[in-house]
């Protein structure tokens, strides 16, 4: 495990700490009464900053890149299965004639 993976798991345990506070704000003001307007500013912070941890993890962790061979057998259409049942021929494209002369009219 690398230090990117380490802050992205900081960053989800920020996030669920936010969730919880917020949900004992909520409880809080309804036990006196009051209407709720937002959370607090310290719970808008620790969602600033464990969205920033989350976001530098997704970025510095990556997955592994495989080369791509541009010879390969596996990339020609040759190498399709024979099952072509999702291949679809008939659209809405075969209204129009193959040849349209379109020309702008200035």
């Amino acid at each position: 495990m690398g230090v990117g993976f380490l802050i992205g798991v900081i960053g989800v345990a920020i996030l669920g700490h936010a969730a919880y506070s917020t949900i004992q704000y909520r409880s809080l003001l309804k036990i006196l009464e009051e209407e709720f307007s937002g959370p607090p500013m310290n719970v808008v912070v620790e969602l600033i900053l464990g969205l920033a941890f989350c976001m530098f993890a997704a970025l510095s962790v990556p997955g592994k890149f495989l080369s791509i061979l541009p010879d390969s057998d596996e990339n020609r259409i040759v190498s399709l299965p024979d099952n072509l049942d999702f291949m679809v021929f008939n659209h809405r494209g075969k209204v129009f004639p193959p040849e349209m002369d379109m020309k702008l009219k200035l």
